[in-house]
């Protein structure tokens, strides 16, 4: 029986790191985001740092909103704040063959989820004024079904019927459990405002 390879167990090192702030955590979740099951610490790095290397651009991972934002940390600072945000329970390891790569946990999700739809929502309302309030919106297809849900009811909180053109191009590309939810949307954002202030 042929013996199975050892799997690779990464070394954390948070020594000096005591915490971060709200925007650290958030920037590097939103950086983790774009590598989940694919890639691990030292490609997190990385895009943290705003590397030019040949891997980063061919991946378009410097399109991320959250790349180069430890621009003027070096690589090793970098890692122990990556390390922390792992030590503490938002990111852990799942493994390629015998390669470690990261996954979100439930608290991890939980925030990514929330920075990510607000960036969505941004998205949407620049789309939804710009001179032709249309737009190719196939980029809302496929991703997580709780993060869109997320993002369907800010939509709807928020009340802002320039959405409604957005909500039924998208309404018509998605699959029928979003299509539901979309639908339900574009009714509350088209009742009147009246109506809204007496419930």
């Amino acid at each position: 029986m042929p013996s199975r390879k050892a799997r690779i167990l990464p070394q954390l090192d948070t020594k000096g790191i005591s915490a971060l702030s709200d925007n650290e955590l958030k920037a590097i979740l939103r950086a983790a985001d774009e590598l989940i099951m694919a890639g691990g610490r030292t490609l997190l790095s990385r895009i943290l740092k705003g590397s030019r290397e040949r891997k980063i651009l061919d991946l378009k991972l410097h399109l991320c909103p959250s790349y180069g934002y430890y621009h003027q940390l070096t690589y090793p600072e970098i890692m122990k704040r990556i390390d922390w945000v792992i030590s503490k329970g938002y990111l852990a390891f799942d493994y390629l063959g015998r390669l470690p790569v990261l996954v979100f946990t439930g608290a991890g999700w939980e925030i990514e989820q929330g920075t990510y739809s607000d960036e969505l929502l941004t998205k949407l309302k620049e789309i939804a004024t710009g001179p032709a309030q249309t737009a190719d919106i196939e980029f809302l297809k496929d991703k997580n079904r709780s993060l869109i849900f997320m993002l369907l009811d800010k939509i709807e909180a928020g009340k802002d019927k320039r959405l409604l053109p957005l909500l039924e191009e998208w309404r018509k590309i998605d699959y029928k459990k979003v299509r539901t939810r979309i639908s339900e949307v574009i009714q509350s954002l088209e009742l009147p405002t009246e109506n809204l202030d007496r419930t």
